[in-house]
């Protein structure tokens, strides 16, 4: 399994290790592993709801840990980098089990404008955490098991049906996510330069960074030159220079690991611009 991966994309693209229901608005991952420990770091590109049903997660988001045990539940907001450790259930043959959802913006628009659900909007920031699954979702989550024997043949609209009956579940299971669900289709505004500093060093894109900032793209572009005197797209890429530097000399990760785990896109363009700025290449660098 590749040690950084995007999520949703690189999951459903069948170079993976994990089956998926694929949807438009939604993917549906399945993970299910034997073995004791996996680790890796995802970069999330839509928003991801976990499910672990045997075994334990342990996920790192900046300064923050989460350990999601069997029958817990998480959700995690799209252009965040995320570091995990699956752990097996030494009980029952180390099985790690586990759903993820992958849930666009535009089906979480669908599911608020037809349901009645009734949950007072935040008015202020809700933060991460871990809630217990109800049996309602539980009995869910193993309702879709048959669906991955044979996903080519499951109906789009009965797909869209089911993941409609996971949001009522969860509205219905745990306020708090859902207010956060509620809280992704419109973001709080945050401050610009906790969100540049606390996410320059992922695959993250300039409009990705003005969403998590609960700012329009002209906007954030605008309150960042204000704050830093120079244009967003130089700064970050000067910030991730210097970040590959740093784990070029003081990691054993490969050079074209390092390059994409940045951010960077092709990795001859990474090579000439590092010489650029410090004189040798990635290579010699090292």
């Amino acid at each position: 399994m590749k040690k950084y991966i995007k999520v949703p994309a690189e999951l459903v693209s069948g170079d993976c290790w994990a089956n998926s229901l694929k949807l438009d608005g939604c993917s549906v991952i399945e993970s299910c592993i034997h073995s004791m420990e996996a680790q890796g770091t995802m970069f999330l590109e839509e928003h991801l709801l976990l499910f672990v049903l045997e075994g334990r997660a342990t996920l790192y988001y900046g300064k923050q840990t989460y350990v999601v045990n069997k029958n817990e539940m998480i959700l995690l907001k799209k252009a965040t980098s995320i570091r995990y450790e699956k752990e097996g259930n030494p009980d029952n043959d180390n099985i790690y089990d586990s759903l993820m959802f992958c849930i666009k913006d535009d089906l979480l628009k669908e599911f608020l404008t037809m349901s009645n659900v009734k949950v007072t909007r935040p008015e202020e920031e809700i933060k991460n955490s871990v809630s217990p699954m109800s049996s309602c979702l539980v009995a869910f989550a193993h309702s879709l098991k048959p669906y991955f024997d044979n996903p080519e043949s499951i109906n789009e609209g009965l797909l869209r049906l089911k993941i409609m009956e996971l949001l009522y579940d969860v509205s219905e299971c745990s306020k708090n996510i859902f207010r956060q669900i509620l809280q992704l289709r419109q973001p709080a505004r945050a401050d610009l330069r906790q969100v540049v500093e606390q996410h320059y060093a992922t695959p993250v894109s300039l409009p990705q960074l003005a969403y998590l900032s609960g700012r329009s793209l002209s906007s954030f572009k605008r309150d960042f030159v204000s704050i830093y005197n120079t244009s967003p797209a130089q700064w970050i890429r000067e910030q991730r220079l210097e970040k590959a530097k740093e784990m070029i000399l003081e990691t054993t990760f490969s050079v074209t690991d390092i390059c994409y785990s940045l951010g960077f896109e092709n990795s001859t363009h990474f090579s000439r611009i590092f010489k650029d700025r410090f004189g040798k290449s990635p290579s010699l660098f090292r």
